[in-house]
């Protein structure tokens, strides 16, 4: 009796039309599965951005909290404290940040944007936000300075005024330094931009004020006008203060740095050229290129730090950006590997008035953050802990398991720490603010990037952090040109010959495989001892094909069987010793050569990844190998199978052969849906049956024998048989070209791009007529076709080496609309079938060593389908393509749901992923649309618009995995990771990390007996009564418009949620609490004693009044 859902009935959300029962033995289509994901289950939501900040612009650093802010050109805030802390803000305008400047040990921070508006955010919360901000209709900014414990901002302008703004408030003061003011006569013309604003360390009543022009006044906040003017005749960049507030140092536009005393305005005391050549005639020394910025920080115990970036002379051409240190008679001149945006000095005393004793420079490049350490000799760099250094090649392609192997990340961990560099400094690094979050998230989590240099990095992703685990470098295994005249003519690509263009990997097994972008493909086994390998064997697989009519020039060009070359040597196997129909090399026309030269030379593999095999496409007749569109790894069935928009081609890596290498219209066979026909031959062709030409190259592991490991001629000989460790499947092929079913142009171009665009390893029914289930490889193509061949696998153990594994075609299964993306496979409970793999062993293991009969009675382990399965009951495959999805009932083959996902747009990503709660397919769109969809009924659970614009980059490397987790690369430089799982989403704020952590502010400087004395020490100012508006007045409304933020403190302490948020909220307001108790009990106490001493005066009164009369008074 057919099973009745009142439920998906009263939902209305999915409509089914029932099939009829299918005949197959055990099939229950008709029943419906109760499906558990509902809407509310999904929700989207950015959970961390990881990578280094693109295009920055400003840094700043708050030396108590020790936390470090980057702003960018896009108007984003990257913020970052200990490792493993760092949260991502964006500004809604998106203009570029100018300035930054901490409110040190407050926990806010103020931004000056290039759209002249400033913001000040809370960062006392998880989420910053901004509470005030501030934009400037008249004026421009260029200039922020911030005192220390200070609630007055100055803000420079273009036009050289200078503004004061209240940043609790964020509101304008009345006070204002005019620029005409400032310098009065001291200058006929404009002075200028304020490039620099800053206080007097020792007084803050006086302000140094730096213009573009070379002028530099120091002004008198309380008198209002200029106590002295300095000029001189070259731009200035930057200014520093030395921190006994006698002397302060500007940067020039010319390379100099000039010290002045601020009581002698004539000419500066010392003026020096760093970096420019001094002439014998003591004349003045060739100018240089500007110094951008000068720092000069003190120490107790030694010489002052002059730390500068730029000033080199104009005769480096083609020299490296640098910083150079200072440090009494030693200058140390620091090459940096690009563009110097900004540095900072650390130091352990936030109050400029002190000793500075500087520990470290941090350097943001224009690609990189760099921090020096200044305590140790040749100033050492401290190795970054921050996953910065994703771009470190531009990244081509992304992968992202969740939930993988638990071993995973310590085994990729113990091989990769053998690869970290030496020379770092010993010491801590110096960003340590914050605190971790307390997720309960704990499952493993790996990212993999492939790179445009052919290296393949992976990442450990759990717990919303990152950090890089492993690197695999591919380029290896070829042969690198040294020069541009040595480079091959060859290469089918300008730059980046080795870049990875896809990635296939068995996290059980730990095989990969990888494709690069001159159609190559390398698979790699993990191994975690070292071996040197070399290549025995290099072979061409070319199948030479009957010409359809005689070829021009005439002569006997009958073409010769497949015929393997099975020479030991890789030299007598050169591409020339082999006939061919192609024109001959003699001819100028590339053919039958590949893209890149597989190196000859031993390679020695240190643990990790170790090349197994690599397979690589060649020229024919002048026509580059298309490039793989597809790839795929089993290591149950120890299967590699890739393709193109020629056809397929299906290795087995385990004995070394090609089992199939077939042209797409060969896998439809008689059942050709577009009745393709045989077009006329040309000379130059590019042959549509099947790849049709591949090198294999074969690497065979030396052990060492010292090791008592197999020698090296056992190691090398192959199980199939003595001599030749190669063998091939014999694959008939028809002898046709390019086929169309129309004479149009345009559909012969559109049948010829037929391409193979995914591959699913599976145990299924191939045919209707199926009574069991059989392993099976389901080709997906660009045209919507779902065709399936047939694997006949030998008995595992020893036979799997000898036996051949037999491949047939099957036929086409079903059609969707648009290219096929994504094909998986589900019980007849309605639960995710993933594919049979076979667990990890050592390959290289000791002969005589335990794991070597583990490997000898290795198994391949099939993820056993439930009972259900071994009873051969019906199978859901689920295939998705660009514009729909199909759900279908194996083995009969019936459509039983179906979702047209996308009208308008198409699917650039689509993965059937495990939730907690069940399965859902998710789809990415190319109009920016996150879709999820129930399996497998395919009702619609989640549609949102992500993503309003979209690019390349973003649809190469978007990825969903399991437990609702996705990303992708939101810059060149950094990864966006997302969640779609309302459970995530809710446990977000706890899992985050704290910025803000409460610090006692370090005591201030004692200023001494005598100091104190005779007033030699800091003088202090009342600002409030200064800038305030009883003593400065309201500013004009039309200078500024005050925009409130999102929220007030209260709110922002509001939009904290979670256990870890109530609990600090509490903590708050217990500590409130307390303080308010305390301030009645002092105001009790100071009535008290009020009313004690009111007391005595009335009793003293009465008694000096008692005697007296009454005319007395």
């Amino acid at each position: 009796m057919k099973k009745f859902n009142i439920r998906k009935v009263l939902d209305g959300l999915t409509a089914v039309s029932s099939p009829s029962p299918s005949p197959q033995l055990g099939a229950k289509e008709n029943e419906l599965i109760p499906e558990t994901l509902q809407s509310e289950h999904f929700q989207i939501c950015k959970t961390v951005r990881h990578g280094f900040p693109y295009q920055p612009s400003s840094m700043a650093f708050d030396p108590v909290q020790k936390i470090l802010a980057i702003g960018t050109q896009s108007g984003a805030l990257r913020l970052f404290g200990r490792p493993g802390v760092e949260c991502y803000c964006q500004h809604e305008s998106g203009a570029a940040v100018i300035q930054l400047q901490f409110l040190i040990n407050e926990g806010a921070l103020v931004s000056a944007l290039a759209d002249d508006s400033i913001h000040l955010w809370n960062l006392r919360q998880k989420r910053p936000a901004v509470l005030h901000s501030l934009k400037f209709n008249k004026e421009r900014i260029t200039f922020c300075h911030l005192p220390f414990q200070s609630k007055w901002l100055y803000i420079g302008s273009e036009r050289g005024n200078i503004h004061i703004v209240n940043v609790e408030s964020f509101t304008l003061s009345g006070y204002t330094i005019m620029w005409n003011k400032a310098i009065e006569l001291s200058s006929k013309a404009h002075p200028g931009p304020v490039v620099h604003i800053s206080d007097n360390p020792m007084d803050e009543g006086k302000l140094i004020i730096g213009f573009e022009s070379g002028i530099v006044v120091l002004w008198d906040l309380k008198s209002k006008r200029a106590d002295y003017r300095y000029t001189y005749d070259e731009a200035i960049h930057s200014v520093a203060w030395h921190h006994e507030g006698k002397q302060f140092i500007c940067s020039h536009s010319d390379g100099t740095l000039t010290i002045w005393n601020i009581k002698s305005p004539a000419k500066p005391a010392q003026t020096i050229t760093p970096h420019g050549k001094q002439p014998k005639d003591g004349k003045k020394p060739e100018p240089c290129k500007p110094i951008l910025k000068v720092e000069y920080k003190t120490t107790r115990a030694g010489d002052p730090f002059m730390i500068f970036s730029g000033g080199l002379s104009y005769d480096t051409v083609g020299r490296r950006p640098c910083l150079t240190v200072m440090h009494g008679k030693s200058t140390a001149v620091l090459e940096m590997d690009y563009p110097i945006v900004d540095f900072l000095t650390l130091c352990e005393t936030p109050y400029p008035n002190d000793f500075q004793e500087p520990y470290a420079v941090v350097v943001l490049l224009e690609k990189d953050l760099v921090v020096i350490d200044l305590a140790q000799n040749g100033y050492p760099i401290f190795e970054n802990p921050y996953p910065m250094m994703i771009h470190e090649s531009p990244v081509t392609c992304c992968e992202y398991l969740a939930d993988c192997p638990v071993d995973l990340i310590p085994a990729l961990y113990s091989v990769g720490s053998r690869q970290k560099r030496q020379g770092y400094s010993k010491k801590e690094w110096p960003i340590s603010g914050g605190n971790w979050g307390l997720g309960t998230q704990s499952y493993p989590e790996i990212i993999i990037t492939g790179h445009a240099d052919g290296s393949v990095k992976f990442w450990d992703a759990s717990a919303i952090m990152l950090q890089v685990l492993y690197k695999l470098k591919t380029a290896k295994v070829f042969e690198k040109a040294r020069c541009k005249e040595e480079k091959p003519n060859t290469e089918i690509v300008d730059e980046d010959p080795f870049a990875i263009q896809l990635m296939s990997w068995c996290p059980e097994s730990r095989m990969l495989c990888v494709a690069g972008v001159s159609a190559h493909v390398i698979i790699y086994r993990f191994s975690k001892q070292e071996i040197t390998t070399e290549v025995l064997l290099e072979v061409r697989l070319q199948y030479e094909l009957n010409d359809l009519e005689s070829p021009e020039g005439g002569g006997d060009q009958t073409p010769a069987p497949p015929t393997p070359s099975t020479s030991p040597s890789p030299q007598t196997a050169a591409p020339q010793t082999h006939t061919s129909t192609s024109s001959n090399s003699s001819d100028g026309i590339r053919d039958n050569i590949p893209c890149l030269k597989v190196r000859s030379s031993p390679l020695k593999q240190s643990p990790g990844y170790q090349v197994e095999l690599v397979v690589q496409l060649v020229w024919v007749s002048g026509e580059p190998p298309q490039q793989i569109s597809s790839l795929a790894i089993n290591s149950s069935y120890g299967l590699v199978v890739f393709g193109n928009s020629n056809g397929l081609a299906v290795v087995d890596y385990l004995q070394k052969t090609v089992l199939l290498n077939l042209g797409i219209m060969e896998l439809y066979g008689s059942n050709d849906p577009y009745q393709r026909q045989l077009r006329s031959p040309r000379k130059s062709r590019q042959p549509s049956g099947g790849l049709i030409f591949m090198f294999l190259f074969l690497s065979t592991g030396l052990c060492d024998i010292n090791e008592g490991s197999a020698t090296s001629e056992d190691r090398c000989k192959s199980p199939t048989s003595g001599k030749t460790p190669l063998r091939f499947a014999e694959t008939q092929m028809d002898n046709s070209f390019s086929r169309s079913r129309s004479s149009s142009v345009t559909s012969i171009d559109k049948e010829a791009r037929e391409a193979v665009t995914s591959f699913y390893f599976c145990e299924t029914y191939n045919r209707k007529t199926d009574g069991g289930l059989t392993p099976s490889l389901w080709v997906g193509t660009s045209l919507g076709t779902v065709l399936a061949i047939s694997l006949n696998m030998p008995p595992a153990g020893e036979q799997r080496l000898l036996q051949p594994v037999i491949v047939s075609p099957c036929g086409t299964l079903v059609r969707l609309k648009g290219s096929i993306l994504r094909m998986a496979f589900l019980d007849s409970t309605g639960s995710l079938l993933p594919s049979a793999f076979e667990p990890w062993y050592e390959p290289n293991a000791p002969a005589n060593g335990e794991e070597r009969d583990k490997v000898r009675k290795r198994r391949p382990v099939s993820v056993s389908p439930s009972t259900s399965q071994e009873l051969n009951e019906n199978q859901y495959a689920v295939v998705c393509s660009e514009k729909q999805a199909k759900v279908i009932s194996l083995p009969s083959q019936t459509c039983v749901f179906k979702h047209n996902i996308t009208e308008t747009s198409f699917v650039l990503r689509a993965d059937v992923v495990q939730m907690n709660a069940g399965i859902c397919l998710a789809c990415f769109c190319a109009n920016g649309h996150i879709m999820t969809l129930s399996l497998p009924g395919l009702r619609p659970l989640l549609d949102v618009n992500y993503l309003p614009l979209t690019d390349m980059r973003i649809a190469r490397t978007f990825c969903f995995t399991n437990l609702g987790q996705a990303l992708y690369l939101t810059s060149p430089t950094e990864i966006q990771r997302i969640t779609y799982s309302q459970e995530v989403c809710e446990n977000l704020q706890e899992m985050l990390g704290e910025l803000f952590t409460p610090v006692e502010t370090p005591e201030a400087p004692n200023r001494g007996f005598f100091k104190g004395l005779f007033g030699g020490g800091a003088q202090s100012l009342d600002r409030e009564e200064l800038f305030g508006e009883s003593g400065a007045g309201k500013a004009p409304r039309s200078l500024a418009q005050h925009i409130p933020g999102p929220g007030g403190i209260e709110g922002m302490k509001g939009a904290a949620s979670g256990i870890v948020g109530d609990l600090a909220r509490a903590r708050i307001a217990l500590d409130e609490r307390g303080q308010k108790l305390s301030e009645v009990e002092e105001r009790t106490a100071a009535m008290m004693a009020s009313a004690d001493t009111f007391s005595k005066h009335a009793h003293e009164m009465m008694l000096k009044c008692k005697d007296k009369k009454w005319y007395q008074f």
